[in-house]
C-alpha cells in the first residue's frame, strides 16, 4: 500500500493537502484498515503524509526549509552520481537516455503532468548511475518529496518546458564521458531550479 500511495504522490496523483481516510482507502485497495494505518505511519517517517491531530492523515504540505533541505541532498547524491558513472553499466547509461526521451516526448504532446514525472525518472536514473539498491530507494522517497513541492506551481506547463531541454543537455555530457561539464551544469541546473521552488511555496505560505 505504501508502494501505490507514494508512487501516486510521486506523479502528481495526489497531491498536497488530500485528505488520507483509512476506511476510504482501505476501501479503495480491498485491503483492512490496519493495512493502511502501517502504510500511512510509513509515508509519515517518509516525509510524504503527515498525521493531524483529531483529523486523520493528509498529503504533506511542503515548506521553504523542507525544500532547501532536499536540493542539499540532490547535490550531493546526483552529482556524486555523475562523477563515478564512468563505472556504470551500459543498461544503466540507457536507462538515463530513455528516461530523458520519454520527457522529451510527453513535452512534445504538452502533457505537463507527464512530463514533470519524467524529469523526475531522468534524475532518478542518474543516481540510478551509482549502481546501489539502497540509494535508488532514498531518491524514490526524495524525488516524491519533490513532487509535493511542484505541486504548488500556479503554472505546472512553463515550470517544466525550462528543465527537459537542460536535462537532455547534462544527459549528452554524462552519456559522451564529459563528467566535469556535467556536474557543472547539473549544479546550475539545481541552484536555478531551488531558487523558483523556495519562491513558489514561500507563496503558498503566505
Amino acid at each position: 500500500m505504501a508502494t501505490s500511495l507514494r508512487q501516486e504522490i510521486q506523479e502528481g496523483r495526489l497531491l498536497p493537502g488530500t485528505p488520507l481516510r483509512d476506511q476510504r482507502a482501505a476501501e479503495r485497495f480491498g485491503v483492512s484498515r490496519n493495512t493502511i494505518r502501517d502504510a500511512l505511519r510509513l509515508l509519515v517517517a517518509e516525509g510524504l503524509v503527515e498525521s493531524r491531530l483529531h483529523s486523520g492523515s493528509a498529503v504533506r504540505r511542503l515548506k521553504a526549509h523542507d525544500v532547501r533541505d532536499i536540493y542539499k541532498v540532490r547535490r550531493v547524491v546526483e552529482c556524486s552520481a555523475v562523477v563515478f558513472s564512468a563505472l556504470a553499466t551500459e543498461a544503466l547509461l540507457a536507462e538515463v537516455e530513455i528516461a530523458v526521451r520519454r520527457a522529451e516526448e510527453a513535452m512534445a504532446r504538452r502533457e505537463w503532468g507527464k512530463v514533470g514525472t519524467a524529469s523526475l525518472d531522468f534524475h532518478r536514473a542518474l543516481v540510478g548511475l551509482s549502481d546501489s539498491a539502497r540509494l535508488n530507494a532514498f531518491c524514490g522517497t526524495l524525488l516524491a518529496q519533490l513532487r509535493l513541492a511542484f505541486a504548488v506551481m500556479k503554472d505546472e506547463g512553463s515550470f517544466q518546458l525550462q528543465w527537459i531541454v537542460r536535462d537532455r543537455e547534462i544527459a549528452e555530457l554524462v552519456l559522451s564521458g564529459r563528467r566535469d561539464e556535467a556536474v557543472h551544469e547539473l549544479n546550475r541546473y539545481l541552484d536555478d531550479s531551488e531558487a523558483l521552488v523556495v519562491d513558489a511555496v514561500r507563496s503558498q505560505w503566505r
